[in-house]
């Protein structure tokens, strides 16, 4: 059956960007190995280890939509229709963009729980990706998420865009972690408690 995850490089603070939106000191694993894997977009491939490539690997597959808020959208400027996932997008937002039409792969609804729906019913039997951290949070609180995945990397950011903050059904409990260690980073996988 297929699941809701969400799924964020993390610093050993908690951060999943700095307070700018920057990613440069988190996303150094998608080149610290001699493996290369493919994305869905040939513009991006990633060089990682082989144990990063592996989990990389199934994640791609296995996804068959992705959700996300419209502030990641609007900085990413939607993948040009096009995210390395490779599976369609649904947008969780009040406004959509004027050239929505435009993007045939993409999505918008108006709300959390209409967004996860939505992409379950893209993904059929595939697994729905959360790429949002507010997105992430709503959904954890609202029950809708099955697994938390953590690529968490050596570095303290001291400030920036924590990946849960402000849960209202706090406190959320999950299963012992699958690790996968990987080069400059260890992947945490925990399974949401019922």
């Amino acid at each position: 059956m297929a699941e809701v995850y969400t799924h964020m490089t993390m610093s050993l603070d908690g951060y999943i960007a700095d307070p700018e939106d920057g990613t440069g000191e988190l996303f150094g694993w998608y080149g610290a190995g001699d493996v290369t894997v493919p994305s869905a977009d040939e513009r991006w491939s990633f060089q990682v280890d082989a144990n990063s490539a592996a989990m990389l690997r199934e994640t791609l597959s296995g996804a068959g939509a992705l959700v996300c808020g419209r502030r990641l959208f609007d900085l990413t400027d939607g993948w040009d229709d096009s995210h390395p996932i490779g599976a369609p997008v649904v947008v969780v937002t009040h406004n959509a963009p004027q050239d929505a039409a435009k993007r045939p792969r993409t999505t918008f609804v108006g709300g959390v729980a209409e967004g996860i729906a939505r992409a379950k019913e893209i993904a059929g039997e595939k697994d729905v990706s959360i790429a949002s951290a507010d997105i992430a949070r709503q959904a954890l609180d609202m029950g809708l998420v099955d697994e938390v995945c953590i690529s968490l990397v050596p570095v303290l950011l001291g400030e920036g865009i924590p990946y849960f903050t402000d849960l209202t059904g706090a406190p959320h409990r999950f299963d012992d972690p699958v690790v996968i260690q990987g080069e400059r980073v260890t992947h945490l996988r925990y399974r949401v408690r019922r």
